[in-house]
Protein backbone atom coordinates (compact mmCIF):
# COMPACT_ATOMS: atom_id res chain seq x y z
CA UNK A 1 0.00 0.00 0.00
CA UNK A 2 2.90 2.34 0.71
CA UNK A 3 4.28 1.76 -2.77
CA UNK A 4 0.96 2.76 -4.34
CA UNK A 5 0.85 5.93 -2.22
CA UNK A 6 4.38 6.83 -3.25
CA UNK A 7 3.61 6.35 -6.95
CA UNK A 8 0.44 8.43 -6.60
CA UNK A 9 2.35 11.26 -4.86
CA UNK A 10 5.03 11.21 -7.56
CA UNK A 11 2.39 11.42 -10.30
CA UNK A 12 0.57 14.27 -8.54
CA UNK A 13 3.79 16.22 -8.00
CA UNK A 14 4.76 15.66 -11.64
CA UNK A 15 1.46 17.05 -12.96
CA UNK A 16 1.50 19.92 -10.46
CA UNK A 17 4.98 20.95 -11.61
CA UNK A 18 3.94 20.57 -15.24
CA UNK A 19 0.93 22.87 -14.76
CA UNK A 20 2.97 25.35 -12.75
CA UNK A 21 5.67 25.46 -15.43
CA UNK A 22 3.02 25.97 -18.11
CA UNK A 23 1.64 28.93 -16.17
CA UNK A 24 4.97 30.45 -15.11
CA UNK A 25 7.12 29.94 -18.24
CA UNK A 26 5.57 32.74 -20.36
CA UNK A 27 5.82 35.19 -17.46
CA UNK A 28 9.47 34.36 -16.82
CA UNK A 29 10.32 34.66 -20.52
CA UNK A 30 8.53 38.00 -20.80
CA UNK A 31 10.37 39.29 -17.75
CA UNK A 32 13.74 38.19 -19.16
CA UNK A 33 12.96 39.77 -22.54
CA UNK A 34 11.96 43.06 -20.91
CA UNK A 35 15.14 43.16 -18.82
CA UNK A 36 17.28 42.39 -21.87
CA UNK A 37 15.50 45.10 -23.83
CA UNK A 38 16.17 47.63 -21.07
CA UNK A 39 19.82 46.63 -20.93
CA UNK A 40 20.22 47.04 -24.69
CA UNK A 41 18.48 50.39 -24.48
CA UNK A 42 20.89 51.57 -21.82
CA UNK A 43 23.95 50.31 -23.69
CA UNK A 44 23.04 51.97 -26.95
CA UNK A 45 21.91 55.20 -25.33
CA UNK A 46 18.25 54.68 -26.09
CA UNK A 47 19.05 55.19 -29.72
CA UNK A 48 16.41 52.75 -30.81
CA UNK A 49 13.35 51.81 -28.83
CA UNK A 50 12.52 48.13 -29.18
CA UNK A 51 9.08 48.42 -27.60
CA UNK A 52 7.43 49.89 -30.67
CA UNK A 53 7.29 53.42 -29.31
CA UNK A 54 8.74 56.01 -31.58
CA UNK A 55 10.63 58.92 -30.19
CA UNK A 56 10.20 62.04 -32.26
CA UNK A 57 13.33 63.62 -30.77
CA UNK A 58 15.66 61.13 -32.42
CA UNK A 59 18.00 62.80 -34.82
CA UNK A 60 20.43 61.16 -37.08
CA UNK A 61 23.63 63.00 -37.68
CA UNK A 62 26.22 62.07 -40.19
CA UNK A 63 29.51 63.64 -40.81
CA UNK A 64 30.33 63.82 -44.43
CA UNK A 65 33.70 64.70 -45.72
CA UNK A 66 33.43 67.86 -47.79
CA UNK A 67 33.88 67.36 -51.47
CA UNK A 68 37.16 68.76 -52.69
CA UNK A 69 36.75 70.51 -55.95
CA UNK A 70 39.73 70.08 -58.22
CA UNK A 71 41.41 73.28 -59.23
CA UNK A 72 42.52 73.17 -62.90
CA UNK A 73 44.69 76.27 -62.53
CA UNK A 74 46.69 74.62 -59.80
CA UNK A 75 50.24 74.00 -60.97
CA UNK A 76 50.87 70.28 -60.77
CA UNK A 77 54.39 70.19 -62.12
CA UNK A 78 56.59 70.72 -65.10
CA UNK A 79 55.55 69.39 -68.50
CA UNK A 80 58.29 67.52 -70.34
CA UNK A 81 57.92 66.50 -73.96
CA UNK A 82 60.06 63.55 -74.98
CA UNK A 83 61.20 62.99 -78.54
CA UNK A 84 62.57 59.84 -80.00
CA UNK A 85 66.13 60.11 -81.31
CA UNK A 86 67.07 57.91 -84.25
Amino acid sequence: MVLLQTILVIILVYYALKLLAKWLAPRVINYAMRKTQERFGQQFGNYQDFGGKSNSNDKTTTTKKPFKKSNPSKKVGEYIDFEEID
